[in-house]
């Protein structure tokens, strides 16, 4: 291993088993699936999103928008499990960009992608204190305000961070089975019982009919970016590749596992949703369930716990309920994991200093978690002192502007499979190398469009007088503003990439191609 002077810039050589790399042998392919869909979150992705994108957007067809934001990522997930074959870092996704496009575009999806990864879980932050604040008032008579339980929740995940990726791993696996069975148990209950007044209708949320109805500019665009914004977080299996038993078959496997759960719960969950409630009056019905003093989807939460309630019991209901309190939990664990790893990736490569690459005894990487905790523990605080809301502010702005993120980050990824696979060869299939990223580039790049056009319903940044719900592109200056951020991060980090490597000796950068 050589250092580089004073500037903190280092190459490490992953072989040598010292304090550059992370323990290994602690996670397998279930302890890699665990993490991937905590951060999924498919039960807050099923009490806040499916009901906006059912009564916003393409209504009845709403499941099937999430079946096909599943596939597209399937897609995306063919290319990136080749690359997971000759790249084993714990940067993922730059790592994998800085091999195929070249360092400075690493050095920028490096930045872009942790950017994501802090961001999101500050938007969790706020969207956990709001909810955990209700509900720890409404059922148990205790009277804290939103950010006080935020902190809690804060000192808790930066003690599991610190210990160990697999004791990490363990508190989601419980959580998560719970959260998943519950979501299981309704749907089976739905289906069991025939469905609602409609019964059940595969072509009322499946056929492409009802999927893509109103077009990509109209409803089914909401639907389609509501479904996007809820698979966040399954590209992090690359991420615990060095702490993965056989990382190269575990990789791609736990890649296939966590894209196929997360969209068949997605999917199968809110068709059953739409089915308990009937196909036909679905609309109408969840608006009506979810008002609160005359305001439409004011509590979405209310319309899977009425399913569950009408079709299993009012037991499950209210498990659900703290179900929701658990999964927001484990995605707060998830992500600070996966922004640590990237804070470790980076100043091991030089990116950052080199400190924040150092690891405790049990292999985690310490300084990088505790530099992610001190983020997230000062922009609370700064939301406190200027009496933001957690949810209207913190939670929409940031989760809309983390998912935007993430996508243009999944296309360079993309673009650079190809690159890489052209120039290097390999004897890999051409529908892995080629024809899968291509048609993700395609998928991904209309999920963008997406996703921005409908930035201001999903962020709550439309211009004064613009209905975003029926116009798209309204958005204020701040709506403007965060729809640039992450490309302003972009170019950011490759400058960042320009200077250091012209500053200093290129090979010290070689952690973000290996």
């Amino acid at each position: 291993m050589t250092e580089q002077g004073g500037t903190g810039l280092r190459h490490a050589d992953l072989s040598d088993g010292g304090a550059s790399r992370l323990a290994r042998n602690r996670l397998g392919v279930a302890g890699i699936v665990f993490f991937v869909v905590a951060a999924a979150a498919p039960l807050v992705g099923m009490t806040g999103a499916v009901p906006i994108a059912i009564v916003l957007g393409n209504g009845a067809g709403a499941p099937g928008a999430y079946l096909a934001v599943g596939l597209v990522l399937l897609v995306f997930s063919v290319g990136y499990s080749a690359m997971s074959h000759r790249v084993t870092n714990t940067g993922a996704f730059f790592a994998y960009v800085g091999r195929g496009l070249g360092v400075v575009p690493g050095v920028g999806s490096a930045f872009v992608s942790l950017f994501a990864y802090v961001v999101i879980q500050l938007a969790v932050f706020g969207f956990f204190g709001a909810v955990m604040a209700r509900q720890m008032d409404t059922e148990l008579g205790i009277d804290l305000a939103w950010w006080v339980w935020a902190l809690i929740a804060w000192a808790l995940v930066l003690g599991l961070s610190a210990l160990s990726v697999d004791i990490g791993a363990k508190v989601l696996g419980l959580l998560m089975v719970l959260e998943v069975v519950s979501l299981a148990v309704v749907a089976v209950a739905v289906l069991l019982h025939g469905g609602g007044p409609d019964g059940l209708s595969l072509g009322a949320s499946f056929s492409p009919g009802n999927i893509f109805a109103g077009g990509f500019a109209g409803s089914a665009g909401i639907a389609l970016a509501f479904a996007f914004a809820s698979y966040i977080g399954f590209e992090a299996t690359a991420i615990y590749g060095e702490e993965t038993r056989d990382p190269k078959r575990s990789v791609p496997r736990a890649t296939y596992i966590a894209v196929s759960l997360i969209a068949l719960l997605f999917a199968f969950t809110s068709w059953a949703v739409v089915s308990g409630l009937g196909s036909g009056a679905v609309v109408d019905r969840v608006a009506e369930i979810s008002t609160v003093e005359g305001t439409p989807l004011a509590d979405p939460a209310a319309v899977l716990f009425t399913v569950a309630k009408e079709y299993v019991g009012g037991w499950l209901a209210t498990l659900m309920s703290w179900l929701v309190l658990s999964s927001l939990f484990a995605g707060l664990l998830a992500f600070q994991n996966s922004a640590a790893r990237y804070v470790f990736s980076m100043a091991r490569a030089g990116v950052l200093p080199a400190a924040l690459g150092r690891i405790n005894g049990r292999g985690a990487p310490v300084l990088g978690t505790a530099a992610v905790a001190a983020t997230s523990l000062i922009v609370i605080v700064v939301f406190r002192v200027t009496g933001r809301d957690p949810v209207v502010h913190l939670f929409t702005w940031f989760s809309a502007v983390a998912v935007l993120a993430i996508v243009l980050v999944e296309i360079l990824v993309s673009v650079a499979v190809i690159a890489y696979f052209r120039r290097e060869g390999g004897g890999e299939r051409v529908w892995t190398t080629v024809v899968a990223p291509a048609v993700a580039i395609v998928g991904l790049a209309l999920g963008m469009y997406l996703l921005m056009s409908r930035f201001g319903l999903m962020a709550g940044t439309a211009a004064k007088g613009v209905d975003p719900a029926k116009e798209s592109w309204g958005l204020s200056a701040l709506g403007w503003f965060l729809v640039a951020l992450p490309f302003l991060v972009l170019a950011v980090g490759m400058a960042v990439g320009v200077l250091r490597r012209n500053k200093e000796d290129s090979e010290a950068m070689a952690d973000l191609v290996s």
